[in-house]
């Protein structure tokens, strides 16, 4: 997909790094700077994807296998490739999207410890090329985003996970963001919003005026 037009963001991070307050704040910055852009999460952004979404996070489905829970991921994630994030991409849209695939590294691969190297044969085939150009990295303490996701309600099926399984994710995010730092950039959460939200816009008004230069 050599034709793309537009640019792709991606937002990462552990259970309780503040994503989703964070994704309004970012989204209403970058419509502020005249950038047409297209949202999305993961799993889901699609009829589909939200139907695989249920089946990820259902805690009633805890004897779902690793493998049977990569392959869902990828599923989820080749539709919206193709129906969503790619068509904008050409389009000369921008796209901002809750997870990709460097979740699936990280808790997947990290987490559940499948081979990194079947992820990766996973991606070249689901995501047909399309990767992020910034990936922006929440990262913080796992006793510190547990304390806050606890706050949360009722536990969907990942996030009854343990803390060493969680431990391992963050570890492997890390890791995904000291192999690509030109893509990556590591935002510490554990900061006040507003001071997490300003790190994150600067980080996307660097891309912004790179497209502008």
């Amino acid at each position: 997909m050599s034709s793309l037009r537009g640019k792709f963001i991606s937002l990462e991070g552990g259970e309780g790094a503040g994503k989703s307050t964070l994704l309004a704040g970012l989204r209403e910055y970058i419509g502020q700077q005249g950038v047409e852009l297209v949202s999305a999460r993961e799993p889901g952004g699609t009829p589909l994807g939200e139907a695989v979404r249920g089946i990820v996070l259902d805690p009633a489905l805890r004897g779902l296998t690793a493998e049977t829970e990569l392959l869902l991921m990828f599923a989820s994630r080749a539709q919206l490739v193709r129906e969503l994030i790619a068509p904008a991409l050409h389009a000369g849209r921008w796209v901002l999207c809750d997870r990709f695939a460097d979740a699936s590294y990280a808790y997947q691969g990290g987490g559940r410890g499948q081979p990194m190297a079947r992820i990766a044969e996973l991606e070249h085939w689901a995501c047909a090329g399309v990767k992020p150009d910034l990936t922006l990295l929440l990262d913080l303490p796992v006793a510190t985003g547990r304390a806050r996701a606890a706050g949360r309600g009722d536990a969907d099926r990942i996030e009854v996970e343990t803390d060493q399984f969680f431990e391992r994710v963050r570890a492997c995010y890390r890791e995904l963001a000291a192999a690509e730092p030109d893509r990556f950039r590591v935002i510490d959460a554990s900061q006040p919003p507003a001071a997490v939200l300003l790190a994150v816009t600067r980080a996307v008004a660097s891309l912004i005026d790179g497209v502008r230069a």
